[in-house]
């Protein structure tokens, strides 16, 4: 399949095991997200790679946060196991830095090209993913366990694995419902 094509039948998986990329593939993955376009050359992405036990340590922290907003027992324990839904579990940073040319925005549209890249590059080695973020991207107690400053944005974690899914439907979305031309 070529490029085009690849990018054309893009999909995520919901239902991710193991295996998952190696610790080789997990490299080649970051090395390819370091390529995301950046302007002022800031390199305003920082990656948090949770593996094995990591992925235990993620869903305490996650499972504090749902403690923290006094959800039901049973949500909290959801919590706790969801890094557990795919082998590997990459948070995504935008640290932002004060520039006069490249405002906060731009900043953390180069973090979500280095995840969206790392997702396609995983799903182009045999892999599957899914980007996620929910209420724990902004939880207080989730970004003070990641030591994240005031200005640093979660711009998503990218659950990556072996797709368990059969099937990938593609929604069809009509591109004159989503475009405007000026001419």
């Amino acid at each position: 399949m070529d490029v085009v094509e690849f990018l054309l039948n893009r999909h995520s998986s919901s239902k991710l095991a193991a295996p998952g990329p190696s610790e080789q593939q997990i490299d080649k993955l970051l090395q390819i997200a370091l390529g995301a376009p950046d302007h002022g050359g800031l390199q305003p992405w920082h990656f948090i790679v949770m593996t094995g036990n990591g992925r235990n340590k993620f869903g305490d922290l996650l499972a504090d946060a749902a403690t923290a907003n006094d959800v039901a027992p049973a949500l909290i324990e959801n919590a706790r196991k969801a890094p557990l839904r795919a082998p590997v579990v990459i948070a995504v940073v935008a640290k932002y830095t004060e520039h006069d040319k490249v405002p906060w925005v731009e900043q953390v549209g180069s973090a979500a090209c280095a995840l969206f890249s790392m997702q396609q590059a995983a799903l182009a080695m045999g892999f599957g993913g899914i980007w996620r973020t929910g209420y724990f991207a902004t939880h207080d107690v989730v970004r003070q366990g990641l030591d994240l400053a005031d200005q640093d944005e979660i711009v998503g974690f990218l659950y990556l694995g072996t797709d368990q899914c059969e099937t990938h439907p593609h929604k069809t979305v009509e591109v004159a419902d989503k475009v405007s031309y000026w001419r």
